[in-house]
C-alpha cells in the first residue's frame, strides 16, 4: 500500500526560509510545491499591467478569479511568464495591497484549495494552516530574527560595504512594513496557529530545517 499523500502547510513571514524549505521538502517527497505568495504577486503584477487600480478590490478580484494562472517552478499568468518580474520591491508592496482585499483572497484561496485538496502538496504562505487548509496533516510555522531575515533578502546582490549597509537597512525597513501589513490585515492575517510546529531558522542550515520538517511528516504518514 502506498503511503497516504499529505497536505503540508508551511507558514511564516518574509525571509524566514519558507520558499527554500517548502521547495526542498516537496522535492524529497515527490510532492507538488505551491508558493501562494507568488499567486498574489502575479495578480498584483497583472493588475498593474492591465491598468487596474490596486486599491479597487472588486476589479482586482475579478482578475484573480478569471486569470489563467499556473504556479510551479515558473509563474505564468494569462500567457505572461512573470517568474522574475514578480520578485521586486515594487511587487512586494503591490502584493501586500491586493492581499488585504477580502474578495481577492477568496478567489485565490479557492484556487489554492483546488490545487491541494487531493494531497501530495507542500503549500507555503501566510494563512495556509489557519485559513486555506485548517485541517492540514502537517502544519509548520517558520520564523527568524528580523536581522537574519533582512540579511537573507539582501544577500544575492554584490555591493561595497557601505552600499551593503544601506541596502540592509532599507531591506529591514521594507520587511518591517510588510510584517505590519501581514499581521494587522483584517482578512487572514499572518498568525501562528496552536497546532503548528514552530521552528526558528535563525542561524540554522537549510538542510537542518528540512530534516526537522521531514521528521514531522514521517510521524504523520
Amino acid at each position: 500500500m502506498e503511503p497516504r499523500r499529505l497536505i503540508i502547510a508551511i507558514d511564516g513571514p518574509s525571509g524566514a526560509g519558507k520558499g527554500t524549505v517548502a521547495r526542498t521538502v516537496a522535492e524529497r517527497l515527490s510532492y507538488r510545491h505551491i508558493d501562494t505568495g507568488a499567486m498574489y504577486r502575479a495578480v498584483a503584477w497583472f493588475a498593474s499591467h492591465e491598468g487596474v487600480t490596486l486599491q479597487n478590490a472588486d476589479a482586482v478580484a475579478a482578475l484573480a478569479a478569471s486569470a489563467n494562472l499556473a504556479v510551479s517552478d515558473t509563474v505564468v499568468i494569462n500567457g505572461h511568464d512573470v517568474t522574475d518580474a514578480i520578485r521586486t520591491p515594487e511587487i512586494d508592496r503591490a502584493a501586500a495591497i491586493v492581499a488585504r482585499h477580502a474578495p481577492v483572497r477568496a478567489a485565490l484561496v479557492a484556487r489554492q484549495r483546488a490545487f491541494g485538496e487531493a494531497g501530495g502538496v507542500v503549500m507555503e504562505g501566510r494563512d495556509i494552516g489557519s485559513v486555506v487548509f485548517p485541517n492540514a496533516d502537517v502544519k509548520v510555522f517558520l520564523d527568524a530574527s528580523a536581522e537574519e531575515r533582512a540579511r537573507r533578502r539582501s544577500r544575492d546582490a554584490s555591493r561595497t560595504s557601505h552600499q551593503e549597509t544601506l541596502e540592509l537597512a532599507a531591506v529591514a525597513q521594507e520587511l518591517a512594513a510588510r510584517d505590519t501589513l501581514d499581521r494587522t490585515r483584517s482578512v487572514s492575517p499572518l498568525t501562528r496557529v496552536d497546532d503548528a510546529t514552530y521552528i526558528d531558522t535563525t542561524g540554522l542550515p537549510i538542510e537542518d530545517v528540512v530534516q526537522r520538517v521531514l521528521a514531522i511528516v514521517r510521524g504523520r504518514a
